[in-house]
């Protein structure tokens, strides 16, 4: 039986611009940063809180990943934030740019997403 989600694992094209999203703008913590020769690939395990949940990896010339309009596959990564809109003037003040605020339908929530520097979808959502 499943136990609970253990990471996500998500490929970049720059290592060192993905690394200072997650890490200086999103505010995601190093637990282990590794090079792997072999491979001509980094490993960065990131955690949010404490809780490990991102693996950043980087490979020489990864494909482009389809992503809009809506593709088969991963949608986005959710993010949760207790203040929309502190989070949105601090990845502003960064150069992010995100969406207009909208409202779910179903839970009446707050929420806005904003790109990775791959165009990977993410979304703050306010709880």
């Amino acid at each position: 039986m499943l136990k609970s989600l253990h990471h996500i694992a998500i490929i970049c094209s720059d290592y060192e611009v993905s690394k200072a999203f997650y890490t200086e703008v999103l505010g995601l913590t190093i637990l282990a940063e590794t090079f792997r020769e072999a491979r001509n690939s980094h490993k960065l395990d990131l955690a949010l809180n404490g809780t490990y949940l991102i693996e950043l990896f980087s490979f020489p010339n990864p494909p482009a990943r389809q992503s809009r309009p809506e593709a088969c596959g991963l949608r986005h990564l959710a993010f949760a934030v207790s203040d929309l809109e502190a989070m949105i003037a601090h990845l502003n003040e960064k150069g992010v740019t995100t969406e207009a605020i909208r409202t779910d339908d179903l839970t009446g929530k707050r929420f806005t997403f904003l790109a990775d520097p791959d165009g990977l979808p993410l979304e703050l959502y306010e709880s």
